[in-house]
């Protein structure tokens, strides 16, 4: 190595940040993952941005995960476990384990994860000042809900109905998705049939009722419980020659026909650097709330030709992704 080589290599060396260095030779952080449904791609993605950090499982972190599994009564004992396992930081995944982990400490940080409306939820005091032990990300999924409806009558003008499938039990997340669709609604003169599903046994008579509605459109808001029954739900879809948006772009994966909103993956890596800062001495009442930047439109065309749409021109432009 050069002289000149090896002086700079030193000089980075001693400017190596020095919580840097106690994070590989002082204590492993543990993380605790509070999530109302199970393990995702998502998960994945939160795990990468933490690697693109430094962080890596069973070496400099360890990551204690609960999911709920869709069983939202089961968040408050999960929230408890993590506190009393005194892990570092709290990364809640959605308003309901949000707010479980909320009621669960008011000292541990807690990193709040795709939030609809923190502060509507009562989760922060404001966006650019949290406040108390929450900061994170939110999703601007109230707004979302209201694009993907627009969107939706762009490929079904002539549709003067859309049944809208919810979760009940899920109130506080889904009142701010209702209430941003139901207003957009009355702007296109659209008449809403709200559906609910509270668990597995609910789907065949609610299929049945959307059914009876006689709707042109569906549209599936993002829920936990939902998500879990996307085949399930694409299926009711396809059989019923549905033209539907959905909350959540696994739906489209799996044979569903659109999705507009946050590039969740995109969210959850972020994340990763609000751990990073909260474990290097930052306080989450200084961390400003994020919403997310980037926004993904996603086709499924070969299930719209299944359907016998054709999507508009203009929208296949602005689509970030065609599956064909």
């Amino acid at each position: 190595m050069r002289r000149r080589e090896l002086i700079a290599a030193l000089s980075g060396a001693a400017a190596w940040p020095l919580v840097a260095r106690a994070q590989q030779v002082g204590k492993v952080a543990r993380i605790g993952y509070l999530s109302p449904g199970s393990a995702s791609g998502r998960t994945d993605a939160f795990k990468q941005g933490l690697r693109e950090l430094g962080y890596v499982e069973k070496k400099n972190i360890l990551i204690e995960y609960r999911f709920a599994e869709a069983n939202f009564d089961r968040l408050a004992d999960l929230a408890a476990q993590l506190v009393q396992l005194k892990v570092d930081v709290i990364v809640a995944e959605a308003t309901q384990a949000s707010l479980a982990a909320k009621d669960a400490t008011r000292t541990i940080p807690i990193v709040m994860l795709i939030v609809a409306d923190p502060v509507g939820s009562g989760l922060v005091a404001s966006l650019a000042r949290p406040g108390a032990n929450i900061t994170g990300t939110s999703s601007m999924t109230a707004e979302v809900a209201g694009k993907s409806l627009q969107l939706l009558k762009q490929v079904v003008p002539k549709a003067s109905r859309a049944a809208v499938l919810w979760n009940p039990k899920n109130v506080v997340a889904q009142a701010n998705l209702l209430k941003e669709t139901e207003a957009v609604a009355a702007a296109l003169g659209v008449q809403l049939q709200l559906v609910g599903v509270r668990g597995p046994g609910e789907f065949e008579s609610a299929f049945a009722e959307i059914v009876r509605g006689d709707a042109g459109a569906l549209m599936v808001m993002a829920d936990p419980i939902l998500i879990l029954h996307k085949t399930r739900i694409v299926d009711f879809a396809k059989k019923s020659r549905l033209p539907a948006m959905y909350g959540n772009k696994e739906y489209v994966w799996a044979g569903g026909l659109m999705y507009y909103g946050s590039s969740f993956a995109d969210v959850f890596r972020r994340t990763a650097t609000y751990v990073d800062q909260i474990l290097k001495g930052a306080k989450p009442a200084d961390l400003p709330v994020e919403q997310p930047t980037r926004f993904e439109f996603v086709v499924n065309l070969k299930t719209a030709k299944t359907l016998g749409l054709t999507i508009p021109q203009t929208l296949l432009v602005e689509a970030d992704e065609v599956i064909e």
